[in-house]
């Protein structure tokens, strides 16, 4: 037997199972990529440039860039999908492998990235005042996207759930009074628009 044999033999099992996971979160987010792109979506904003932060709403550039406004919200994705593999566990008195739980949240906020930018999504979002400039994300966007559901997924395995909701509350406020738009309200009014709430965006 080789020495390389032998070095694969004796490499502890959860290491070679975390290398595995790993490279299948890569995976699933560059396949994610690959189907936005597929899809028609930019790879950049066509402002030519990248932006670390983008923090205007209601213009062209608005999730275009890296991060914005909606990046809580994705934070606060990896919040509720960690708290959601942390139910599956206990109802089947075993916790999930973290590689495992991860990679359900990832697939899940990957799939969440491909509907939103489909153009019956966008379309639904632009009937409302707060996206009448949205036209869907560029790729890079929602790839950090992504990678901030799983900095939520990350923060809340290690914060104290006190910690995390508040956090997630702290992020809603924010966002809600600063650009009148959080997670509860966007998935308000993409599931059922409310005039009040429309007109109350429409103002800022």
């Amino acid at each position: 037997m080789t020495d390389a044999a032998l070095t694969a033999e004796s490499r502890p099992a959860s290491s070679r199972m975390t290398t595995g996971y790993a490279i299948a979160a890569v995976g699933v987010i560059g396949f994610t990529a690959c189907i936005l792109l597929a899809m028609g979506r930019v790879p950049i904003c066509t402002c030519g440039t990248v932006e670390f932060w983008h923090g205007t709403v209601n213009d062209s550039g608005n999730s275009q860039h890296l991060t914005d406004w909606y990046t809580f919200s994705h934070v606060i994705h990896g919040f509720l999908f960690y708290g959601a593999t942390w139910l599956v566990g206990r109802l089947r008195g075993k916790p999930l492998p973290i590689g495992l739980a991860l990679l359900l949240a990832l697939g899940l906020e990957c799939a969440w990235e491909i509907v939103e930018n489909t153009n019956m999504t966008i379309e639904r979002y632009r009937a409302t005042n707060i996206a009448l400039n949205y036209y869907g994300d560029s790729v890079i966007n929602s790839v950090s996207d992504i990678l901030a559901m799983a900095l939520g997924f990350w923060l809340a395995r290690v914060w104290p759930i006190w910690l995390t909701v508040t956090a997630a509350i702290a992020m809603e406020v924010v966002a809600g009074y600063w650009i009148r738009d959080n997670l509860i309200l966007n998935i308000i009014m993409l599931i059922h628009p409310i005039e009040a709430i429309n007109r109350w965006q429409g103002m800022i």
